[in-house]
């Protein structure tokens, strides 16, 4: 589908919305957005799941209009950036959870700073997964209040060395500090705390609650455990049922607090199933990071009492994540920046029951693509029309009388594989050009001087976790950076992060945390670093054994350029690159 102004589905919401009285239109409701990580549409016990009970889930999904033909990125990065711009993610430019592609490209407006230019005080507690430097953080991107971990979670390659999911350590507005708790209590907690003061203080107020549960690691005490043991994935069930639980102690402080009624809620998943696919998987082919339903199809649920949604029912239409941005800004009447456009549709007329003859024709005849990855290739894949999927390019599936995907029926409906090749092939003429103008990491700026980078950020390469750097796998590629001032430099590289404070070529002790453990880190046999920056520094150092970091000294005109850096034997073998540099405009 092409992408569509603001303006054009304002026409339609209010054309749906003619008879709300002026006071009605004027009210503006609080949001709160709900996004739990590497849950699957399996894993609600109102779906189906015979295992896991999620009873306060259950009533949610009883009190909300269900989108139940719900598409999402078939992992977690590319959902979140195409949830706060309204913008595939190939459009976007956060295609993937690293590999240098995590960042949503500046200049695009989010959902946070739309809402936050309206008047509301916006808030995240939870999982970002868009940036750990500047200007990428949350508090840099339209969040007043940001209390988040950074990568994709604990344990993840950009998280604090050691950190649990018990009294762990999250940064709150860029600073690092530690919450007494079990992680989605902590945000649970720190979301109901904003929401109350807003609410206190008379504002309007945007919440986003990303959890990381229930991502692994599958860390929880053991008494959400226990009734799963025997029966499916005890850890990872366990953790929904913990997030279950706080969704009950969510719903009792909305209705305490009076903020039930003109609160517009929606919950959803960031992906397909993970690990409790096995257990059930409602029907769907194959699970995260695969372009079947299994890997996409997510359940969202949209609750508000005082919206005029009518009764809770499914709505089955084809509809995805995209669509939430321009819905909200219609529900709220918000104006988001001019020019900015979605290639989401507003739903606000679909929720309400609303017949709108032009979003009718266009729901049926829309066309959407679900793309994502670390070096995006050609047909790498889902196109989708009403209940056909075709899958790389080839596949053909009708999920209306086939939901598990077992019959490819593209030999006998080749007008419909022409007809969603053909609009593949204008969207991808569409963001192809722009498929390697990799989002640079900002270094020397006043904002964050020093900063820290990564191998997460390494471009087109997968090098995100603490069991990568543990492993030592030998893995390298450049950082693309934006040296925002030129000067004097000096950029330390290390195999391990500065609070680990281990000799590069060292091991290091297994971590145990309280409900789990991570192993022992290999040492390495590094006797030599290199520094590569551009075309205009390229040196190497000798490592030896008691060194933590070698330092190198070089001016920088300001602009951009790469960096990349090596680990070598004795023998100048490639071992590795530095995991971790540190860079600090002098």
């Amino acid at each position: 589908m092409q992408r569509l102004s603001v303006f054009c589905w304002s026409l339609l919401f209010v054309a749906a919305c003619d008879g709300r009285s002026s006071e009605a239109a004027e009210r503006r409701p609080n949001v709160l957005v709900i996004l739990s990580d590497d849950q699957g549409m399996g894993d609600f016990s109102c779906l189906g799941n015979p295992v896991l009970r999620t009873p306060h889930l259950d009533r949610l999904h009883g009190e909300s209009v269900r989108l139940t033909d719900f598409h999402v990125a078939p992992m977690c990065t590319p959902t979140r950036g195409q949830l706060l711009t309204g913008l595939d993610a190939l459009h976007n430019g956060a295609t993937s959870v690293c590999a240098g592609r995590s960042f949503i490209r500046r200049g695009l407006p989010t959902m946070p700073e739309i809402f936050a230019a309206a008047g509301y005080r916006t808030g995240i507690f939870g999982k970002w997964h868009l940036g750990d430097s500047y200007p990428n953080l949350p508090h840099q991107r339209g969040f007043h209040e940001a209390v988040y971990h950074l990568g994709w979670g604990i344990t993840s390659m950009a998280d604090v060395w050691l950190n649990d999911c018990f009294d762990g350590r999250f940064a709150r507005n860029g600073k690092l500090q530690r919450y007494p708790g079990y992680c989605t209590d902590v945000f649970f907690d720190q979301a109901m705390r904003f929401m109350q003061t807003r609410a206190d203080a008379g504002e309007p107020f945007f919440v986003y609650l990303p959890t990381n549960a229930p991502h692994g690691p599958h860390w929880v005490a053991d008494g959400y455990q226990a009734p799963y043991r025997g029966r499916g994935p005890a850890a990872f069930f366990g953790m929904l049922a913990n997030l279950d639980e706080n969704m009950g102690r969510l719903d009792e402080f909305l209705r305490r607090s009076k903020l039930y009624d003109d609160t517009i809620v929606v919950y959803f998943h960031d992906n397909g199933g993970t690990a409790g696919v096995k257990t059930f998987n409602a029907g769907l082919r194959a699970g995260k990071t695969t372009y079947y339903d299994g890997g996409h199809r997510a359940a969202c649920f949209v609750r508000w009492p005082e919206g005029g949604l009518g009764m809770p029912r499914d709505v089955g239409d084809l509809t995805q994540v995209q669509d939430l941005l321009p819905t909200l800004v219609d529900f709220c009447g918000l104006t988001p920046p001019q020019g900015a456009t979605f290639d989401g549709a507003s739903l606000a007329p679909l929720l309400r029951g609303a017949q709108v003859p032009e979003l009718r024709r266009t729901l049926d005849e829309r066309i959407l693509v679900v793309q994502y990855g670390q070096e995006p290739k050609k047909w790498d894949c889902c196109v989708l029309r009403r209940s056909w999927r075709l899958v790389h390019g080839k596949e053909l599936y009708d999920t209306a009388v086939d939901r598990a995907q077992t019959r490819d029926v593209a030999a006998q409906h080749p007008e419909v594989v022409a007809r969603l090749r053909e609009h593949y092939e204008r969207w991808w003429a569409g963001v192809e050009p722009r498929l390697y103008d990799f989002s640079p990491v900002s270094i020397g700026a006043p904002q964050e001087n020093p900063g820290t980078l990564t191998a997460a950020d390494w471009a087109n390469v997968y090098c995100d976790n603490m069991q990568n750097l543990r492993a030592g796998l030998n893995r390298n590629s450049q950082w693309h950076l934006l040296v925002e001032q030129a000067g004097e430099y000096e950029i330390e590289l290390r195999r391990w992060p500065r609070d680990a404070d281990a000799p590069i070529a060292a091991g290091v002790p297994k971590f145990v945390a309280v409900a789990g453990e991570m192993p022992a880190g290999k040492a390495l046999p590094i006797a030599r670093a290199r520094l590569k920056i551009g075309d205009r520094f390229d040196e190497a150092r000798t490592v030896d054994a008691d060194d933590r970091g070698i330092t190198f000294t070089t001016t920088l005109p300001a602009g951009r350029t790469t960096m990349q850096s090596w680990f070598y034997d004795a023998t100048g073998e490639d071992l590795c690159g530095a995991y971790f540099a540190y860079v600090r405009r002098k």
